[in-house]
């Protein structure tokens, strides 16, 4: 029997058994501060106050005075909404309340938190960067163009399907607090937390166990089943397609659940096809940032040994000075760069911890 003779007999099988801000700056140092009455503000506070909650649309914006703030990690200020107007005076405004009680803090910038918001984020919308964010994250994808090029992909088609599969996934730096190699800032705390729904009901026969090391896998558990699908050898399929009919019967009296069929691949599979899979796009994306930049050393050589022009005027002047022996950076083509970096960071240390995980999952397979 060909290929596609198979792939239509197996696609059968698993048919038959198988998603206003209304604002208005002010400041407080820990104490009510009261805002001038306008007329013409107060019109449109008493229309907004008349319209029920469920009608408000709260929308994210720049708020005079308070968008002079910068941001930062530890915020020496945070803003709140006074619905009522109990503190400013004027209902719906918005009031920045400072830490100026901090001795620490006498004479220094007042910031506050624009969010936990990744460095792309933070470019796209603010037109910053910060070095070593603790928000930042990488995406990763599977090209859904490329699955009519895998063996049996019709089949796998209907098990991505059937399984509500995701292929593409956002991994946070946060999720290396708790994988096989945690930076040494990482708390306890961030180490013992569980992986959310990466440990399922897999194996009903019992003839596969629970890997060891699936509480240090950081990676999300409907990616990894994207993987599984993607990665699997033709006795796999068959496999996978034999235990569904035994589940729900040859005659296929109804569905299995989405997770039925995450059980049934997992069994048949295990994980080091999907976790070598992993590794190759982890591979092809570290490629995809290095082409034309370097390595994640020329992006800090470069930043090292740049100096940055703050306005055009700053790059006629550097012409004729010292500045000119160096490279010379547009701010925004630093945050260009930093932004960059992180990403070969952020990829690196992934591509280690699906490489360790790898080693192990085929060590436990065999």
């Amino acid at each position: 029997m060909d290929s596609e003779g198979q792939d239509s007999d197996i696609s059968s099988k698993i048919v038959n058994s198988a998603t206003q801000t209304n604002g208005c700056g002010g400041l407080s140092n820990g104490e009510s501060a009261k805002v001038p009455e306008y007329d013409a503000l107060q019109d449109k506070v008493a229309s907004a106050a008349s319209i029920s909650q469920g009608e408000i649309v709260w929308v994210e914006g720049l708020v005079p005075g308070i968008d002079f703030c910068n941001h930062d990690f530890k915020a020496a200020a945070t803003w709140e909404v006074d619905g009522t107007g109990a503190t400013t005076g004027v209902p719906f405004s918005m009031y920045l309340l400072s830490a100026g009680e901090n001795p620490s803090l006498i004479e220094k910038e007042i910031s506050i938190s624009y969010g936990n918001k990744g460095n792309e984020e933070l470019l796209y919308l603010y037109g910053f960067v910060m070095n070593d964010n603790p928000d930042d994250y990488l995406m990763v994808h599977y090209p859904v163009e490329a699955i009519q090029n895998v063996d049996f992909s019709d089949s796998k088609a209907q098990l991505l399907e059937a399984q509500k599969a995701e292929l593409r996934c956002l991994l946070p730096r946060s999720l290396l607090n708790r994988g096989f190699f945690p930076p040494s800032n990482s708390s306890e705390e961030d180490k013992d937390k569980p992986v959310s729904s990466q440990v399922c009901n897999y194996s009903w026969s019992g003839q596969r166990k629970t890997p060891s090391y699936v509480h240090n896998l950081v990676f999300p558990a409907n990616f990894l089943n994207a993987l599984r699908t993607l990665a699997m050898k033709e006795n796999e399929l068959y496999r996978v397609s034999s235990l569904l009919e035994e589940l729900v019967g040859s005659g296929g009296e109804r569905q299995p659940t989405d997770t039925e069929v995450q059980a049934a691949i997992w069994e048949a599979c295990g994980d080091s096809g999907a976790l070598q899979l992993l590794v190759d796009l982890l591979n092809m994306k570290m490629l995809d940032l290095e082409e034309g930049s370097g390595t994640e050393e020329n992006d800090t050589e470069l930043l090292e040994k740049a100096c940055t022009a703050e306005t055009p005027e700053d790059c006629k002047e550097s012409r004729t000075s010292d500045i000119a022996q160096n490279h010379l950076l547009s701010r925004n083509k630093q945050s260009s760069i930093i932004y960059r970096r992180g990403q070969k960071q952020l990829t690196r240390l992934f591509v280690k911890e699906a490489e360790h995980a790898l080693q192990l999952a085929l060590t436990e397979e065999l």
